[in-house]
């Protein structure tokens, strides 16, 4: 389904794993799926792809089975058009959901999701709240926006604006590449940002990135305002599980209102913020993210 081949080489030693493949729907769903143990599964939003949890994967794979999915349309997996794939939130969910159950994994799941992961996650764990055992939140969400919080204009662009939106973000890469210096508040090497822009490299390998900003439900008429309703006002039925939120302060999309949402609705929850760290929590603060992740796992381990 790619219209150029995706170049791995130059960042490959960053994430040097095996891909693996999944038939969803007539698609290859990609995804990495890395060492033994109970499954750690993660989820990430846009644009990034599995790529963003590679140190995650490395880091727990020692005692986990860690894998990490690309969406349709995202990272290693086929990029449909969009007469072949309805790139809406439903169907993000209901991949997920299949992908997970052909695994037909024996062990609880932990899921750590990010930015659109959040949404899809949770709505995968609402579905089958028996299959979880912990949920990890990086910068991202699972209701409306609180507070009334507007858009931030450049998504209000990109949105709203159809014509600016297919220069922009098909034609230049413009989401993607924007990210890579206002998701970060202490900016990338060369070799990741190789990383999170090689499965982006031509128009047709950027339709996801487009849709998933086109599906923000902002009125009820829109598509996924039905499902983010209903998993907002179904987020109670989360709070037996162990939650750790890791949350970088610099986010211009996921700021601390939407932390306080979290925390308002799970006061139980483990909360560490990084005050350095963007959007892409797992670049700017990896080392200090991990290491609460890892204590986090280790002492519900220690408990059972």
């Amino acid at each position: 389904m790619s219209h150029k081949p995706i170049n791995l080489s130059p960042f490959r030693h960053l994430y040097p794993f095996d891909s693996h493949f999944m038939d969803i729907s007539g698609f290859k769903y990609h995804y990495v799926d890395e060492g033994a143990g109970s499954p750690v599964i993660m989820v990430h939003g846009n644009p990034t792809w599995s790529f963003y949890y590679r140190q995650l994967i490395q880091a727990l794979s020692h005692q986990y089975r860690t894998i990490a999915v690309d969406h349709i349309g995202c990272g290693l997996s086929d990029k449909p058009t969009q007469d072949q794939y309805d790139y809406t939130l439903d169907c993000r969910i209901n991949d997920l959901e299949r992908f997970i159950s052909r695994l037909e994994l024996k062990d609880k799941i932990t899921l750590v999701l990010h930015d659109w992961g959040g949404m899809i996650g949770i709505a995968y764990a609402l579905r089958h709240l028996d299959r979880m055992d912990k949920i990890i939140l990086l910068n991202t969400a699972a209701f409306f926006p609180p507070q009334g919080r507007p858009l931030p204009f450049r998504l209000k662009l990109i949105r709203h604006i159809k014509p600016f939106a297919n220069v922009a973000v098909l034609g230049f890469n413009a989401f993607a590449r924007s990210a890579l210096f206002m998701a970060t508040a202490k900016g990338l090497s060369g070799d990741v940002k190789s990383g999170l822009l090689a499965p982006y490299n031509c128009r047709q390998n950027r339709i996801a990135t487009l849709k998933f900003v086109e599906d923000i439900p902002l009125k009820p008429t829109d598509p996924s305002y039905d499902t983010v309703k209903t998993v907002q006002n179904e987020l109670h039925r989360l709070r037996k599980l162990p939650m750790l939120i890791c949350w970088g302060m610099k986010d211009f999309v996921f700021t601390k209102a939407y932390l306080d949402e979290w925390c308002h609705r799970f006061p139980d929850a483990r909360v560490h913020t990084f005050e350095d760290a963007g959007h892409y929590v797992l670049e700017d603060a990896a080392e200090m993210v991990i290491d609460r992740i890892r204590k986090f796992m280790l002492k519900d381990r220690l408990r059972e």
